[in-house]
């Protein structure tokens, strides 16, 4: 006797491309991402350089004036001293850039929480569901929710350098690490606004490991670029934010009518 196999639905994905067009066709959405990729950079810039501050006015002294090189092991000395200096510099300044990134992204969670709750309402009209909306109750936990993503944050960047130092397998992994960071980055605006715990939030990405990964590709990539990457996300936030908006719903909606 043939059986009948009932087939699961097909996960909705929206394409880049329609994010794209829809974000740029839309003059509202897209004059908010501009102010907010302006907010970000300002805020990114200033966190930068009162952190870069702080660790001179604490530090300068480690590397004020380098040995004496009048013989050829002071000259040994002073190479050895000099290249420890630029490592350290190159190394404090990627960890500045790093916090204020943070920083800058936690402070501007409601904003991007709103831009993100715009393009969920214009795109789906009136099936759309509407949430809490922009209260000062919403904008407390959406700065909670962003301070507990930079936390995790900071804890996924120790790990990244802990697994980094395996050769070619650690570089892979760190990639992984990041794209899903990235992800969570942005789906966790759509996500808050339901009210969703960081654990519920991890275990959407890994059940949607294909839509995960698209969202996190990118940002992952641009994240990686020396000095120029936060600057680089900053520019691509926005988007992501609208894309990752208008996939997470599409998905949630989908199992919502799969339910009943």
């Amino acid at each position: 006797m043939a059986r009948e196999q009932s087939q699961a639905p097909a996960v909705p994905t929206i394409p880049l491309s329609t994010s794209i067009t829809f974000l740029l066709g839309r003059k509202q959405l897209l004059g908010w991402s501009i102010v907010l990729i302006a907010l970000t950079v300002a805020l990114t810039w200033t966190g930068f350089l009162l952190t870069t501050g702080i660790i001179d006015h604490y530090t300068a002294s480690f590397f004020g004036d380098g040995p004496a090189h009048s013989s050829w092991w002071g000259w040994i000395k002073y190479s050895g001293w000099l290249v420890a200096k630029y490592l350290y510099v190159l190394v404090t300044r990627i960890i500045a850039f790093f916090l204020a990134f943070l920083l800058a992204y936690t402070l501007t969670t409601p904003f991007y929480s709103f831009l993100s709750n715009s393009a969920e309402k214009i795109f789906w009209g009136k099936e759309f569901q509407d949430d809490d909306g922009f209260t000062l109750a919403g904008i407390a936990k959406d700065l909670f929710e962003g301070l507990k993503i930079a936390l995790f944050g900071i804890l996924v960047t120790v790990v990244a350098l802990a697994v980094g130092f395996v050769p070619i397998i650690g570089q892979i992994a760190v990639f992984l690490i990041y794209t899903y960071y990235s992800a969570l980055m942005f789906v966790d605006y759509p996500a808050s606004r339901r009210r969703w715990r960081l654990g519920k939030k991890l275990q959407w990405l890994r059940h949607y490991s294909g839509h995960t990964l698209r969202l996190g590709l990118i940002p992952a990539a641009v994240s990686m670029v020396p000095l120029l990457n936060v600057f680089l996300l900053a520019f691509i936030f926005p988007l992501f934010t609208v894309h990752a908006a208008l996939n997470f719903s599409a998905v949630e909606a989908s199992r919502s009518r799969a339910s009943r």
